[in-house]
């Protein structure tokens, strides 16, 4: 099993100057530079943009909806690194509340399970195809208050990796969080991301 060294790409403004950052969740098999690369379709004027590199490509070895012990001690790496990475933002001066989050497929799982162990207020959360990770959701682990953080969750009906029935019971936890939540369901729609999924981010973002 593995764990995840913190490798970084950037993009965007320099987060000396940035009055937002964004951090980028690539999905299993993809890459830190694939996933930045959606920055040419969402509006991140003004924002730093940050993308951690998985190991391996996957942030987790087995099915998100795995027992957890299965996906360690890949899944707290991951989780750690993603901390770390929020704590060098805040550093920079960069305050909680303007920290997006975006991941795509095992990255919005990773996006989700992350902010809701961490529920406070963020600027936004978009998760393109996710749920909370774990064979059972404990709502133990999930903490704290969003205050009504934007938090869009979309996917596709029926959708190969991330069932519907996960997607609706990870909104309730978030709901009970005071996350404002938006789910989207695409009826028959293919493992990817849809333009109508990125104008639904732009009015977040």
């Amino acid at each position: 099993m593995y764990t995840h060294s913190k490798q970084i790409i950037t993009a965007g403004t320099p987060v000396e100057q940035a009055t937002k950052a964004i951090i980028m969740l690539h999905g299993r098999g993809a890459s830190a530079a694939s996933v930045i690369t959606l920055k040419n379709h969402l509006k991140l004027d003004d924002y730093a943009i940050f993308a951690p590199q998985a190991k391996e490509h996957s942030w987790y070895p087995y099915s998100f909806m795995a027992p957890v012990t299965n996906n360690q001690p890949a899944l707290d790496s991951a989780l750690e690194i993603i901390d770390s990475l929020v704590a060098d933002i805040m550093q920079k001066g960069i305050t909680q509340e303007n920290i997006y989050f975006l991941g795509f497929s095992q990255g919005a799982c990773l996006t989700l399970e992350y902010v809701t162990r961490n529920a406070g207020r963020y600027g936004g959360v978009i998760a393109f195809t996710g749920g909370l990770i774990g064979e059972q959701l404990i709502n133990s682990n999930y903490q704290g208050s969003f205050d009504q953080t934007p938090i869009l969750i979309t996917t596709g009906d029926p959708d190969p990796h991330v069932p519907v029935s996960r997607v609706n019971d990870s909104m309730a936890i978030m709901q009970a969080l005071h996350g404002n939540v938006t789910l989207k369901i695409y009826k028959g729609r293919q493992h990817t991301i849809s333009n109508e999924e990125l104008v639904l981010a732009n009015a977040i973002l």
